[in-house]
């Protein structure tokens, strides 16, 4: 079988490399220990393609990436746009069975909701995907609070949208 250093340095398409690992990760769980290390060790490249691959494993099997969380948590605000928003959506995925444990990236992304040039609106929508489901799934008032705070302070609908989405929920939930 291959590993997923040969699929990212292969000449398939970025998608393809994307795919496979994400399949050979959901058949041999051990293997995202490897995209770990890459992501910790690899180049921009490899890192970014790491963070897309954890967050459609983590859509999939949010339990793989559980031992990970705080390495993961390193990498929310990482200077390449690809890793600032494939991790923090691996956290939103990871957050629905394991809120507890993603609580303490909540600082972290609330640095990437503020609008300016180091968040365009897709590292926006990710870090607002995260908070959003480990509301949901908490219920914290103070957290549903500052995700209500954002969301005023949002420009684009999208990303807003993300938010009040998860309010509603929250709210509909509690009555």
């Amino acid at each position: 079988m291959e590993t997923i250093k040969e699929i990212l340095n292969s000449k398939r398409k970025p998608k393809e490399k994307v795919s496979d690992c994400k399949d050979i990760i959901l058949n041999d769980h051990k293997l995202f220990k490897e995209l770990i290390e890459i992501l910790e060790t690899g180049t921009e490249v490899e890192k970014g393609n790491c963070a897309d691959i954890m967050k459609n494993v983590t859509a999939e099997k949010p339990d793989i990436a559980e031992p990970y969380i705080d390495i993961l948590i390193k990498y929310i605000n990482y200077k390449t746009p690809r890793v600032k928003w494939g991790v923090p959506e691996a956290i939103g995925n990871i957050a629905k069975k394991h809120p507890e444990k993603v609580e303490k990236a909540i600082p972290l992304l609330f640095k990437n909701t503020v609008e300016n040039k180091d968040n365009s609106t897709v590292i926006r929508w990710c870090a607002a995907y995260a908070l959003s489901e480990i509301a949901k799934v908490s219920r914290k008032e103070e957290l549903i609070n500052r995700i209500e705070e954002a969301a005023k302070k949002e420009t684009n609908n999208g990303v807003k949208n993300v938010y009040l989405k998860a309010i509603k929920e929250v709210q509909k939930n509690k009555s």
